[in-house]
């Protein structure tokens, strides 16, 4: 009797679940893995060549140049008459009756600045007049009277008394003649003084004289700046005092919203002590007669006491950013590099470089401050129009 064949086992439904998970896992690991190790194992094509970049500006070049600078020495102080003149009466108790001059008139010496009333002054001058003539009149009858006694002295026809007496009549009359004529002239010199006149050429900076006013005596009525001559006074500290010598040339600067040419001076004189409270000494300046400056005027100046070789720049190559000046160095592939700068003199449209250059670099000109340390620029015979500048950023 034959057996009948046995039917397969079926696989239990965990285990069929367990293979379809593992190999939903695997496909997933695939999916996310396989593309890495790919790129990771596949080699990297080549990127192509950076391209050159546009450039940030058109510049023109320039190098530091070497020169004689006069070394200066800047000071401020004010600016005062030379010499001023107080003019006043020299007479007492006299109206003024005409007043011929006012402030900034330019007079010379002798000119009739004002006039005082003279008519008492006349009258006085009369009588001392009237009284010279009588004085002389007396004096020669007395020394008649003398020499007639001097004749009949050794006849005896007089007692030494009374020729004593006309003798001593004679001196007297001549002492009075003196003292008439003395009168006479005081007199006169009063009369004069009655005219007030310019003791020297110059230039009227004040008047308190006025027409009707009582003048006295030794009252200022005018202030003259002799010869119209200014000066500066100008402040300088110890340590400078030494290197400012009598002859030396000096600029100073107008004040004014205008920019102005400035005004050349030289020094006449140093002050021989220091003021104990500032410990500056005064450099008095002589100035021109006909310049721009008055009397009164605070203003700033250089002393010029030398000159020094100096390495020098145009201003508008130099940036000035957070306190600190910088250049631009253009390398050899026309890429900017900043360079920090020590500043110093300035003379014109130049300045001075004190530190961090030398004359062999290639600078840009103009227009620097429009760079950043590692633009690309483009390099040109000519600096570009100024109103191109930022368009071209």
């Amino acid at each position: 009797m034959s057996t009948p064949p046995t039917s397969p086992k079926r696989r239990p439904p965990i285990a069929v679940a367990l293979v379809a998970v593992a190999l939903v896992a695997a496909a997933t690991l695939w999916i996310l893995v396989g593309p890495e190790r790919q790129t990771a194992t596949e080699p990297v094509a080549s990127s192509p060549p950076a391209q050159p970049g546009r450039p940030a500006l058109s510049v023109a070049l320039t190098a530091p140049q070497l020169a004689d600078w006069p070394q200066v020495i800047a000071a401020y102080g004010n600016v005062a008459a030379w010499q001023e003149a107080v003019i006043g009466a020299e007479l007492s108790g006299y109206r003024m009756t005409e007043v011929l001059v006012n402030v900034g008139d330019v007079v010379e010496k002798g000119q009739l600045l004002a006039l005082i009333a003279s008519d008492t002054v006349e009258a006085e001058l009369a009588q001392s007049r009237a009284a010279v003539e009588e004085a002389q009149a007396r004096l020669a009858e007395a020394r008649a009277d003398a020499d007639r006694a001097r004749r009949i002295e050794e006849r005896g026809a007089l007692s030494a008394q009374q020729i004593n007496q006309l003798l001593t009549a004679e001196q007297t009359a001549i002492a009075r003649v003196s003292a008439a004529q003395a009168k006479l002239e005081a007199d006169e010199l009063r009369l004069s003084q009655t005219r007030v006149l310019a003791p020297d050429d110059g230039v009227i900076s004040a008047r308190t004289a006025t027409v009707g006013s009582l003048a006295q005596n030794g009252e200022e009525l005018f202030r003259l700046i002799r010869g119209g001559r200014l000066e500066w006074r100008a402040e300088v500290t110890a340590t400078e005092l030494s290197r400012v010598k009598a002859g030396m040339k000096a600029s100073l600067h107008p004040p004014g919203d205008a920019p102005q040419p400035p005004v050349e001076g030289q020094v006449r004189m140093v002050a021989p002590t220091l003021d104990p409270l500032t410990r500056n000494a005064i450099v008095y300046v002589d100035l021109p007669a006909d310049g721009p400056l008055r009397a009164g005027m605070f203003v700033r100046g250089e002393m010029q006491v030398g000159a020094a070789p100096a390495l020098t720049l145009p201003q508008g190559a130099v940036v000035l950013r957070d306190g600190f000046a910088y250049v631009y160095l253009v390398d050899t592939d026309n890429r900017v590099r900043e360079l920090k700068v020590e500043v110093g003199r300035r003379l014109g449209d130049r300045i001075e470089i004190a530190l961090g250059v030398t004359p062999e670099m290639r600078l840009v000109a103009s227009g620097a401050a429009f760079l950043t340390d590692g633009d690309l620029v483009k390099v040109v015979e000519a600096p570009p129009p100024a109103e191109g500048l930022a368009a071209s950023r």
